[in-house]
């Protein structure tokens, strides 16, 4: 059985945002934040997702944080916002995406404990596909991408990425940083070029 019919399998529908079409008939998904105490709500929208059976997207910080068994003193709690797990014509892909409203929201060592946490959600769910669904190969040939996307509630203009051109975000600490969002294109989370 293929990878993204296994999670989809191993997933309660409640921790996975479903794709939509866009104006154009194209798939998209729509990342939301809801307002939360004395948050904003906010979303992103991305654009040129792949089908469903290529692809699934998880909130991975929808449950709540394993507070009963971790400590917590090195942000092991933590989890980024979303993750991408896509199989793309080009590449296969999980691509772990942290929202904040402004760029003061978090710090930035923050930001990358949030992002190895979405990762160890992956990795956790790896180990389930491997073991429960006698997969040994699942998500084996995956490449990561980190991206943490800024600057979301205030007016949009054209989307911003902040990292060296020639560096790949494919860990935490080399984060893609998108500001001020105006539309965005899966590509564009995986190769980190606007």
């Amino acid at each position: 059985m293929p990878d993204i019919p296994i999670l989809k399998e191993m997933l309660q529908d409640s921790a996975t945002v479903p794709l939509e079409q866009n104006i154009y008939g194209k798939k998209m998904v729509r990342l939301c934040e809801p307002k939360k105490d004395d948050h904003i709500g906010y979303e992103v929208e991305i654009h040129g997702m792949p089908n469903e059976e290529n692809c699934v997207v998880i909130k991975t910080d929808d449950f709540t944080p394993p507070s009963k068994f971790f400590r917590g003193t090195k942000g092991e709690r933590k989890r980024a916002d979303f993750v991408i797990i896509a199989n793309t014509n080009d590449v296969k892909v999980i691509i772990c995406i942290e929202l904040k409203a402004t760029k003061k929201t978090s710090s930035s060592v923050e930001v990358i404990q949030q992002l190895k946490g979405a990762q160890c959600v992956i990795e956790y769910c790896q180990r389930i596909g491997k073991q429960f669904w006698n997969n040994a190969n699942f998500l084996a040939d995956y490449e990561y991408r980190f991206v943490t996307v800024r600057d979301i509630s205030i007016p949009k203009k054209t989307s911003k990425t902040k990292k060296d051109p020639t560096a790949l975000h494919n860990t935490p600490a080399n984060m893609l940083k998108i500001d001020s969002p105006n539309k965005l294109y899966l590509k564009q989370l995986i190769s980190g070029s606007c």
